[in-house]
């Protein structure tokens, strides 16, 4: 993407979050359409996710499935712009909070929240800024645009109590910030970052790389974790579930730890499987010896 291309997606994002969410939607929805019908690689991808993880639904329900995946997917898309450019407080009007969000606040220890990949994760980061005071930070996927890796950081840093830490970088300065500032983390552990400080755990019963780095920082920081669940609404705008934290993890086994995190995350995933990100690789790391799955 050329840094032509990157300001007028921006400039786009900025002008459609002002239209009503109804048009909005519908304009999710049509880019969702797009890209099922254009993104042929990421659509194999989905569907190879679901048959692995959802075998007992025949080819047409998980062919359905992945369609109304890619109808959230467009949605997300379109509706960061409310994210990035929208005030604060037509966001807080848009954001329906549920649980103990503001266990954080109370928290003597720093606090890990555990968010997976849904369609609104968006959101859930900035309903951690909006509807709670503690600073948090999280580690993210620099962009190779530069005018798109401006903006992106400035739309999830404007709040003014959010830091960013590149996950090209060391994870020092991270761990360093959380000790001295007592800053909450907000960790994404689902995703497959190949073999290093990974493990095979199931997950939906697969053998997945999954890293064991959020038992192990909760037990080095002495954090307590908090799962956070967002879920994108029917008719606009979103819900973010703070769920109550968990007083035994970590444990003193870190794989254990693993497992149980990812158990917990498939349980969230068959509550919303259409607003789960299965366009992503999920298992393109494979324990030595087996096939790739893709």
């Amino acid at each position: 993407m050329s840094n032509f291309v990157a300001r007028i997606a921006i400039g786009l994002l900025w002008l459609v979050q002002w239209l009503p969410l109804r048009l909005q939607s519908m304009l999710g929805t049509a880019v969702g359409a797009l890209a099922w019908r254009l993104a042929g690689n990421r659509r194999r991808v989905a569907l190879r996710n679901l048959s692995l993880c959802l075998p007992e639904l025949d080819a047409a329900a998980r062919e359905r499935l992945a369609r109304e995946q890619f109808r959230w997917l467009g949605r997300s898309l379109v509706e960061r712009g409310l994210l990035w450019f929208a005030p604060r407080e037509r966001l807080m009007s848009l954001i329906e909070v549920q649980g103990d969000v503001g266990f954080a606040e109370r928290s003597s220890a720093p606090v890990m929240w555990l968010v997976p990949h849904f369609m609104a994760l968006e959101a859930a980061a900035t309903a951690v800024q909006l509807f709670q005071s503690r600073r948090g930070a999280t580690i993210y996927q620099r962009q190779s645009n530069p005018v798109f890796d401006a903006a992106m950081r400035a739309g999830r840093e404007r709040f003014g109590n959010s830091l960013l830490f590149s996950r090209r970088d060391s994870a020092k300065p991270l761990i360093r910030a959380i000790r001295q500032q007592g800053l909450g983390f907000f960790n994404l552990p689902d995703m497959d970052f190949g073999r290093k400080e990974s493990e095979f755990v199931p997950f939906f019963g697969v053998p997945a790389a999954t890293i064991v780095a959020p038992a192990r920082m909760a037990r080095l920081l002495g954090m307590v974790v908090q799962p956070v669940v967002a879920e994108m609404k029917e008719g606009g705008g979103w819900r973010v579930t703070f769920h109550e934290p968990w007083r035994d993890w970590p444990s003193d086994d870190a794989l254990a730890d693993t497992r149980r995190m990812n158990e917990w995350i498939e349980a969230e995933v068959r509550r919303h499987p259409a607003q789960y990100l299965w366009v992503h690789k999920r298992f393109k790391t494979r324990p030595r010896g087996e096939p790739p799955l893709y």
